[in-house]
């Protein structure tokens, strides 16, 4: 698996350098993408796209966890099958969530704004930053690579209650991750035994996942898995910056049921 990560690295880096910092990000629906890695014809495509009844989704803005969560799954199909699943599965993010069963991974906004800043500034596809404060305002204006996270949370909340939709904070799993994995199992309906959940548990911590990405991501796993520590924000906001992502939470988030699963005060205040 890291021998396919690191071959597509090297096409997609060979294709960046070929083009102007400019071109490396495109407009797709007020939305910015990255251009070496999604296209316009990707999405039109997607527009008459069908999802199989017993498809299962993974939803999440960049930086949330996404490939975490991702190898949790992937170690889950390991354990029932014995084998390594015959891809690995790419993760679309598009239309609605009806009849398909959707795991959606949230991070608090603070945390995902820093994780982003370095993503920018690591990977060859993406033009860096000369600063954070340029980062963080283009955060809060949605002007980054897959648009506004707050735009993202406000639309997943309406589908809070959704029978087919489980929302899981990254905060949690770094918590409890055990919990985490069951109630992931429990919402797919994958039978795990009590030793299953804890060798995934065991295998799944963010540390020991950012031991193995050399193993399942090769020389970009140093980038999908830099930290993961809860409350880095507070090495990067000035205190003008935290007050107004606080106001721009409350704004979008506040008193939804979302919102309260976040627990934005206890993460995201000093």
């Amino acid at each position: 698996m890291a021998k396919r990560f690191e071959l597509i690295n090297e096409k997609l880096s060979a294709s960046a350098n070929d083009r102007a910092p400019e071109e490396l990000l495109f407009t797709h629906k007020r939305v910015l993408y990255p251009s070496s890695l999604c296209s316009p014809e990707t999405f039109q495509a997607l527009d008459a796209f069908q999802l199989r009844a017993d498809d299962l989704l993974l939803v999440a803005y960049p930086k949330c966890g996404t490939n975490w969560t991702l190898q949790i799954l992937h170690d889950m199909m390991y354990s029932i099958h014995g084998k390594e699943p015959p891809t690995f599965a790419p993760i679309l993010e598009f239309g609605s969530p009806d009849k398909f069963e959707t795991l959606v991974v949230y991070r608090n906004p603070k945390d995902t704004a820093v994780s982003l800043f370095h993503f920018y500034n690591t990977m060859s596809v993406l033009p860096s930053y000369s600063s954070w404060d340029e980062c963080f305002k283009n955060f809060m204006t949605g002007k980054v690579i897959y648009g506004s996270w707050f735009e993202h949370a406000v639309a997943w909340n309406e589908h809070i209650d959704d029978e087919n939709v489980m929302v899981i904070m990254f905060e949690d799993m770094k918590a409890d991750l055990a919990v985490a994995v069951q109630k992931i199992a429990d919402f797919f309906e994958i039978n795990l035994t009590k030793e299953q959940i804890q060798l995934i548990t065991e295998r799944g911590h963010f540390k020991a996942m950012k031991e193995r990405s050399k193993e399942t991501h090769g020389i970009l796993g140093s980038h999908v898995f830099r930290k993961g520590d809860v409350g880095d924000w507070k090495n990067y906001f000035s205190e003008a910056q935290s007050r107004e992502m606080d106001a721009k939470f409350e704004e979008c988030l506040g008193g939804t049921k979302l919102g309260e699963i976040m627990n934005y005060k206890i993460h995201c205040k000093s």
